[in-house]
């Protein structure tokens, strides 16, 4: 018998693979959650669609899988004994990819915090979120202000003065 799985057996197995909610991704953003910081998630406009977007900060993180973003030298990235090929390929493009859509957020002005699993083990993960909020803080963006009336921008009705009826 043979280790070589046919197409519709890989693609099979692999829709089952998330890449959303993953544990490591809903452990930090569970931790930002509780240390005040806000965020929105998988970002379509956003290149990569990054798993957490922090605009007020202009900052995005992804919160890699140590196998599928081939973390080199990582104990949870190990290359798979069959089928190498289709696998060295998956690996190579995952990680083009990153390296492309990380490119294009950092000209744009974007902050790329990259987060692999293997540093969330709960024996460094206090250590690894103080490097994130490290990181964070680097790119503070002015919050946006609304206008005050007695700016010059026109008010949506003048003010009337309250009459009980």
């Amino acid at each position: 018998m043979t280790d070589v799985l046919t197409p519709s057996q890989r693609h099979k197995n692999m829709s089952r693979i998330r890449s959303k909610n993953t544990k490591p991704e809903l452990k930090v953003r569970r931790w930002l959650w509780e240390h005040g910081y806000r965020y929105r998630l998988n970002v379509k406009d956003i290149p990569g669609r990054p798993d957490i977007v922090m605009r007020k900060y202009k900052t995005v993180i992804f919160v890699n899988g140590c196998f599928w973003h081939g973390h080199v030298g990582c104990d949870k990235f190990v290359m798979p004994k069959s089928n190498v090929e289709f696998w060295e390929n998956k690996i190579r493009t995952n990680k083009a990819r990153d390296e492309k859509n990380h490119r294009i957020l950092r000209e744009a002005g974007w902050n790329v915090i990259v987060v692999w699993e293997c540093e969330l083990k709960s024996s460094s993960f206090e250590e690894t979120m103080a490097k994130i909020v490290s990181k964070i803080g680097k790119n503070p963006q002015k919050p946006f202000e609304y206008p005050t009336p007695d700016s010059g921008f026109a008010v949506a009705e003048p003010e009337a003065p309250y009459s009980p009826k």
